[in-house]
This record gives C-alpha cells, sequence and structure tokens, in this order.
C-alpha cells in the first residue's frame, strides 16, 4: 500500500504561481513512479506530469509544457509540482498518483491516488 497526501491548492490570480506538494509513505520503492493528474469541472481527469524514482526522468503534457515543473525529493519521498504563468484553463482538482514501473502516464497504469487539491485560478 502507498499513501499519498496532497497540499497547496488554492486560488490564485491568472499568471500568477502555485506549489503543489505530495508526501509519499509506504511501500514506495525504486519502483514507483509519482505522477500528477488533474480533473477539471465537468470533465476527464487528465495527465499533467510524472517523475520517475529517481527524479531523473520527467514526462509533462502539452498544455503545461514551459510552465509547470515536476520534481521528487528521495530523502522524504515527496514530490513536487510548480505551476507558473497559471492560467484560468487550469482550474481543477489536482490529484498526486504512485505507480508501479520507471515513469507512467496513463491514469490506468495507476494504482494509487490522493484526495486531490483545489487549483483555481481566476482571470
Amino acid at each position: 500500500q502507498v499513501q499519498l497526501v496532497e497540499s497547496g491548492g488554492g486560488l490564485v490570480q491568472a499568471g500568477g504561481s502555485l506549489r503543489l506538494s505530495c508526501a509519499a509513505s509506504g511501500r514506495t520503492s525504486r519502483d514507483v513512479a509519482l505522477g500528477w493528474f488533474r480533473q477539471p469541472p465537468g470533465k476527464e481527469r487528465e495527465f499533467v506530469s510524472t517523475v520517475s524514482w529517481s527524479g531523473g526522468s520527467t514526462v509533462y503534457a502539452d498544455s503545461v509544457k514551459g510552465r509547470f515543473t515536476i520534481s521528487r525529493e528521495i530523502a522524504s519521498n515527496t514530490v513536487y509540482l510548480q505551476m507558473n504563468s497559471l492560467r484560468p484553463q487550469d482550474t481543477a482538482v489536482y490529484y498526486c498518483a504512485a505507480a508501479k514501473g520507471l515513469i507512467a502516464t496513463s491514469k490506468y497504469e495507476y494504482d494509487y491516488w490522493g484526495q486531490g487539491t483545489q487549483v483555481t485560478v481566476s482571470s
């Protein structure tokens, strides 16, 4: 079992920044990738970014490339999502998730999910 707890969401104006954190505990190991997904109101959950256990491999959705940065702190088993130049269309509930494997971009590959944190970007 892997437990995930997100924090850092909130309300921000367009163009602003937020940093999300996700603390992982339980059976985390070298073959566990951590990722961020989001679910806008009335829409499907979508991939945002993922990072390998070592932090050496990352993948981003096209919609966030150049604006969001994912990072992983191995000592504390925490993954971060730095979100800059936020847009109203980034408004969503953001979820942290864990998957077995080096890297994973599909929500169907993820077995463990956090409770989600709301990000609202006003225009």
